[in-house]
């Protein structure tokens, strides 16, 4: 059994790149699949490209993307609360860990500080995370991290031209003010 790994979350950084684009090059295999932004062609143009937009959003409050580091500051992934409805006060809670820092906790704990952030931190009352069905590790972290299941939507998530049904699981502000 591997050792927890304490993490923490902050917002993107420029200075972030090339830890982040190695981060995800060494772990297109298994992220791949179910984000398919991650593939073997990713180019440091691309993620340069979306950090700089991250930044301005995180700004303009309309996306919220951290990365998620060690205690020693080593970036060990990334997780965000995009796709913001805020007529509807709700927002997508997604994330992905390196394969080396897998099966340590750290999209748990990310997951977690990420849904108090957006709590203590915006006007958002729904965190949803939207999983598919074959995602076997990303469905233990929403359960580990303590998110509600509540049910299989079908065919939501449309794959490298593959639907997928998808377990929706949530966290609502007040899951947070009697933590």
């Amino acid at each position: 059994m591997q050792q927890q790994m304490d993490v923490g979350i902050r917002p993107y950084t420029m200075e972030d790149i090339p830890a982040a684009y190695e981060a995800t090059l060494a772990s297109v295999k298994e992220i791949q699949p179910f984000l398919p932004w991650c593939h073997p062609g990713y180019t440091l143009h691309e993620l340069r490209t979306w950090v700089e937009t991250q930044i301005v959003q995180f700004q303009a409050g309309n996306d919220f993307e951290f990365v998620i580091v060690t205690n020693e500051g080593r970036l060990v992934g990334g997780c965000g609360l995009n796709s913001i409805d805020w007529d509807n006060r709700r927002a997508n809670l997604g994330y992905w860990v390196r394969s080396l820092a897998t099966r340590r906790g750290v999209a748990a704990t990310a997951t977690r500080l990420l849904a108090r952030w957006g709590f203590e931190n915006t006007k958002l009352n729904r965190l949803e995370l939207i999983i598919s069905t074959k995602n076997l590790a990303s469905l233990r972290v929403a359960t580990k991290a303590g998110a509600m299941r509540e049910g299989i939507l079908r065919s939501r998530l449309l794959l490298h031209g593959e639907t997928h049904d998808a377990e929706v699981f949530s966290f609502i502000r007040r899951d947070f003010e009697a933590a």
